[in-house]
């Protein structure tokens, strides 16, 4: 019988990987796409909006995409499978590169904010791929399926800022309007990557199977993944959202905002390939603890100075304590549900962290244009305290409950 089962887990392993191959392609082409948006997002709405307190805008509406796609692509994973999904997802993708464009050339401010929406809905379902790569793998597995994906994205901070970089000149007057032209065609690219995924239709039985959402997520230990993640992604989006308008409100060059934005998603994605590692070394909430920290002392360097190496040298930290941080709290969201219940968990989980991150992005335009760049980084230190603090107290919880579990199996006539 363990002969049979472990043999069972090497090929559920073997198409896991080949799975992983695929979407770590396709991250590493909707990093791009998400990347072109981030990079001239607040410099398209400043110029676009009406007044400079919208600039972000823009950017706000993609992170709002984001919330509200969450649970309709758990929702069709889980009727129609995740390749559908993703299919839909590319083509929402290709929708948002045409309608920027068109929005830049006729001036369009509304149009543009419209574009970026469905960009947001393009980045919900891509952000499903980490959990995608995790399906049918062996549990030793996962952890690293998961971190292998994410490393995708290291591509996606070198291609998307040059893209940029590359094509924001090419119609002059209109700055930026040709890179979302070619930013429709990477996504027609991943389009066909992501077709090719092996990922069969779910069974009938997983479509009513598991126990009730509300049970699932009480739980101690989701409740930490989810806050972590609630805090992780939100606090990176809200100082990299503001960083292009802040430096070019410092005087720096749109170059130097794009050589930021470049390395910031490398560091994002780069530990990835190690970062799996890691948490099977040393357990997911010390991964997400470290990240959290790292989080806040890139606050603390945007808070010591505003020359173009104190804006990289915050992207590059608080680029390193998101991956740590979300892909550590990732880590534990999977460890909390059973395999017919993860679309269901996984859509809810993103839909916390992406609904906060709306929440808070559509104030930070707010928050730049009234207070400044200082207080873009002072927000960030409560929520990393109450992070670190709940999940403290959830592995504390954790490991009293196996202390009890351990008495009761030595001693079952004490209870």
């Amino acid at each position: 019988m363990l002969d049979v089962t472990a043999t069972a887990e090497i090929a559920d392993d073997t198409r896991a990987r080949a799975n992983v191959v695929r979407l770590a392609a396709a991250q590493a082409l909707t990093g791009a796409n998400s990347a072109v948006i981030f990079a001239t997002g607040s410099i398209v709405g400043a110029t676009l909006a009406p007044d400079m307190s919208l600039a972000t805008v823009p950017l706000s509406m993609y992170v709002l995409g984001l919330a509200a796609g969450t649970l309709p692509t758990g929702a069709i994973s889980r009727r129609f499978g995740r390749r559908a999904a993703f299919v839909i997802g590319t083509g929402l993708g290709t929708l948002t590169g045409l309608l920027g464009s068109f929005a830049i050339l006729h001036a369009s401010f509304a149009l543009f904010c419209i574009a970026t929406f469905l960009g947001g809905l393009y980045g919900a379902v891509a952000q499903s791929y980490r959990f995608a790569a995790a399906d049918g793998a062996s549990a030793a597995y996962r952890p690293k399926a998961v971190s292998w994906v994410m490393a995708g994205g290291v591509f996606a901070g070198v291609l998307g800022p040059q893209l940029v970089q590359w094509t924001m000149d090419v119609w002059q007057p209109y700055l930026f309007a040709f890179s979302f032209l070619v930013q429709a065609a990477v996504a027609l690219v991943a389009m066909g990557i992501v077709a090719g995924v092996d990922m069969p239709k779910p069974a009938a039985a997983d479509l009513h199977g598991g126990r009730p959402l509300l049970d699932i997520v009480t739980q101690p230990r989701f409740i930490a993944a989810a806050l972590c993640g609630v805090i992780a992604y939100p606090m990176m989006n809200l100082v990299m959202t503001s960083a292009p308008l802040a430096m070019k409100l410092c005087g720096l060059s749109v170059s130097d905002s794009n050589f930021g934005i470049q390395w910031h998603i490398v560091a994002m994605y780069g530990p990835s390939f190690f970062t799996g590692a890691l948490i099977a070394r040393f357990g997911a909430p010390k991964v997400v603890a470290a990240g959290l920290l790292l989080e806040a002392g890139a606050a603390g360097i945007g808070l010591s100075g505003i020359t173009a190496m104190h804006f990289w040298a915050t992207l590059i930290v608080l680029g390193v304590g998101w991956n740590f941080s979300f892909i550590g709290a990732s880590a534990l969201v999977l460890e909390t549900h059973r395999p017919q219940e993860r679309n269901k968990v996984q859509a809810f989980n993103d839909f916390l962290v992406f609904g906060m991150m709306a929440i808070g992005s559509f104030s930070s335009g707010q928050l730049l244009a009234n207070y400044g760049w200082s207080a873009v980084n002072m927000v960030v230190f409560p929520p990393v305290v109450l992070g670190l603090a709940v999940l403290s107290l959830a592995s504390w919880a954790r490991r009293r409950k196996a202390r009890l579990d351990a008495a009761m199996g030595e001693f079952p006539d004490a209870i």
